[in-house]
């Protein structure tokens, strides 16, 4: 027999089996679990959350990108902290940088809208509007087409006109405000010769006060322009440019610094030196696919559609405002080099410390050292950690001093790029030195911050710095450091003291020890909306903050695991009044409102009362009434990614009641198979064979209540079964 035919037919049996065989692995991947998709940005609907309290945008940006290009219908209003919502047709221009979610405006750097020649109206109806991930387009009543996508540092415009003669206004003055008419304190601003390149900086003041560099080029000149005049109190230009183009079509990329001209500069060299706009989309898209097939989910298109959308706003931010070279500008507006070239802002950490950061140590632990060393050059530059900031500036907004636990959490895992003794060394600093909002003189004298002593938020401000005491605690106790343990689980027990046993709930006590009075338990209370003892929210929902790090110390007090059932019974069924959404009272089931983050663990606690399956039929409930895949899909503020994240957690079947203990308790799954790609190639199922399970194993073993964060981390199988 030929020697060559013999070789040639074993050949192609070979390449039959492997082809076969391939497609057999491949089938039953696909057919055993549905856990593989080729995009995963198909399931993101960037328009969840824009009509509404949710308060994200539709525009692109990049998994912890500097930039976030996108609409703005206005420039200040409670409703509009993104720029957008969805329902307002009116569109003022396109900014490039915002916040996800949040309950206050900042941002909104360097407006550009494009108009047709014959046109004087600086704003426009929208007609049709598209958003995907990298990518936002809309169609104008004026006749431009808009497109936009971005780098991490860069954002890309493309504007297509109806006629070779073009225009665009250049609003320097422009930012999403919060109450303030002037932001704008100082600029310089330099047209190049090239009539192509404009650069410069502003130094605006609003709900922090920072400075923004910047480099925006076009791609084809300009062939004149006029300054506007100036309007009281404004200190930035406003131009207008005319263009005579070629083609009908004109991008325009705009690059961003903390530092310098020339940080902008070199961000757009490294990031974009190229006018290719599907380039960069593309790129975008891929890059945010590496970010959410961390997990795949069996579930419904409508579920999948909400669930990596919540994957993509959790994402978000915080934003790594770094230069390419790693420099930034500090909080005490120096320039440093950071480690990594990792400087991160946009740190919302009264929400984000409850289950967004806990979230980041799973799907992100490459990400998590930077978040703690930016504390810590927070804290060499402003003398106490991280509370709120924007642009690396520190807004002091909210209560509590929580890097303290998104430090400890990173340390009890076991992250050590940071150095553990400075660490410990910030946390007591920041919890013993006064600072704004955190009078430890006070707090230590009288156990409590009184009521007539702090006249706003002083219970809250009680129980919230229990919690950071807690984590102090936790950390110094691994570290070995024996005097400051036993000195802040004292402190940690603070929340005792204001304890009424005769209401079961946390009650505001002045400086004698006299509880309020008189002493309503319903009515909440903000600092800008109606001050009182509690910080979006009433005493009800705060009763519960306490259990966050010391479940059994909360039954305890209340009488029991009989009289805790009662108290959680109590809580999800006592009438609530309607929606309000300026004291945090949204998404009701009795006192329970998972529009804010102070309730977001307490469903969660019934996996330690006499009714664990109430628990979990609850947390189905919250689930499925309170997220949907529509524009409203978001129930309450997002909150940089907090709402998002409690949704992935409950999806998945466990959540961090306490955030820094390296622990999750055990919920139920909302999806019948689950599969996480962890660090390294490991790889954690999870499979949900029973709506009324009775049990929980991991790899054989048994789980009780909770699953630590080193057992997930292992990998292998999560069983949920009869």
């Amino acid at each position: 027999m030929n020697t060559k035919l013999i070789l040639s037919k074993f050949i192609i049996r070979k390449i039959l089996f492997v082809f076969t065989f391939g497609m057999m692995i491949s089938c039953n991947q696909k057919s055993e679990a549905d856990l593989e998709f080729i995009d995963y940005t198909k399931f993101v609907n960037p328009f969840i959350g824009t009509d509404g309290t949710g308060h994200t945008f539709p525009g692109p940006t990049m998994p912890f990108g500097m930039v976030q290009p996108g609409p703005d219908n206005t420039d200040i209003g409670w409703d509009y902290t993104s720029g957008y919502q969805l329902q307002d047709s009116t569109i003022l221009g396109f900014s490039n940088t915002r916040a996800s979610g949040t309950g206050i405006s900042e941002f909104g750097d360097v407006l550009l809208f494009p108009f047709v020649d014959n046109e004087t109206t600086l704003s426009s109806k929208k007609i049709k509007e598209n958003a995907s991930v990298g990518y936002y387009s809309v169609a104008l009543a004026n006749k431009v087409k808009v497109a936009l996508t971005a780098t991490e540092r860069v954002a890309l415009h493309q504007y297509t006109f109806p006629t070779n003669k073009a225009k665009v206004f250049l609003n320097l003055q422009h930012g999403l405000r919060f109450l303030t008419d002037s932001l704008v304190l100082d600029s310089k601003v330099t047209l190049l010769k090239d009539k192509k390149t404009i650069t410069g900086y502003c130094h605006t003041k609003n709900w922090v006060s920072r400075k923004y560099f910047f480099k925006l080029v076009f791609e084809e000149s300009y062939t004149s322009f006029k300054e506007l005049p100036k309007a009281p109190k404004e200190n930035a230009p406003k131009y207008i440019f005319d263009f005579n183009l070629s083609h009908k079509k004109l991008n325009v990329k705009i690059a961003f610094s903390t530092v310098s001209v020339l940080g902008a500069a070199n961000n757009l060299a490294a990031e974009m030196p190229h006018w290719n706009f599907e380039l960069v989309k593309k790129n975008a898209q891929k890059t945010w696919n590496t970010y959410l097939n961390k997990i795949a989910i069996e579930a419904s298109r409508k579920q999948k559609t909400i669930f990596y959308t919540a994957m993509y706003h959790l994402f978000i931010q915080p934003s790594n405002i770094a230069d390419v070279d790693g420099k930034y500008r500090g909080a005490d507006d120096k320039i440093a080099v950071a480690t990594d070239k990792q400087y991160y802002s946009t740190l919302s950490l009264w929400d984000t410390f409850r289950a967004a950061h806990p979230l980041y140590t799973i799907l992100v632990p490459e990400r998590v050292n930077g978040f703690v060393n930016t504390m810590l050059l927070h804290h060499k530059a402003q003398g106490y950690l991280t509370i709120w900031t924007a642009w690396g500036q520190e807004n002091h907004c909210m209560i509590g001093n929580h890097a303290i636990p998104v430090i400890t959490d990173a340390f009890v895992k076991g992250f050590s790029g940071f150095d553990a003794g400075e660490a410990l060394k910030a946390m007591v600093s920041s919890t013993t030195k006064n600072h704004l909002n955190s009078n430890w003189d006070v707090y230590t004298k009288y156990g409590y911050y009184p009521y007539d002593y702090i006249d706003n938020e002083s219970v809250s401000r009680t129980l919230e710095s229990g919690f950071d005491d807690y984590a102090v605690s936790l950390m110094s106790k691994l570290m070995g450091k024996d005097s400051v343990t036993e000195y802040y689980s004292k402190r940690a027990s603070y929340y005792k003291n204001l304890f009424d046993s005769s209401t079961g709930l946390m009650r505001g006590k002045n400086k004698k020890g006299e509880f309020r009075t008189p002493f309503d338990p319903l009515t909440p209370t903000s600092p800008m909306n109606n001050p009182g003892d509690y910080t979006e929210a009433n005493a009800w929902q705060y009763c519960w903050t306490p259990s966050l790090y010391d479940v059994e110390g909360y039954i305890e007090l209340l009488g029991g695991k009989e009289k805790f059932t009662e108290q959680l019974d109590l809580f999800f069924s006592i009438k609530s009044d309607k929606d309000n959404k300026h004291l945090g009272q949204e998404g009701l089931i009795g006192q329970y409102a998972h529009g804010n983050e102070p309730s977001h663990h307490i469903a969660y606690l019934y996996a330690y009362s006499n009714k664990p399956e109430k628990g979990k039929d609850l947390l189905t409930q919250i689930y499925n009434t309170f997220y949907n895949d529509t524009p409203k899909g978001i129930t309450g503020n997002d909150d940089c990614g907090q709402m998002s994240a409690w949704y992935i957690f409950t999806t998945l079947g466990f959540y961090p009641v306490n955030p820094a203990n390296g622990k999750f308790v055990l919920g139920k799954p909302q999806v019948k198979k689950a599969q996480l790609n962890l660090k390294n190639a490991t790889v954690l199922k999870i499979e949900n064979h029973s709506d009324t399970f009775d049990k929980t194993v991991l790899n054989d073993a048994l789980l009780s209540k909770e699953i630590s964060y080193k057992s997930l981390m292992q990998g292998g199988t999560l069983q949920f079964k009869k």
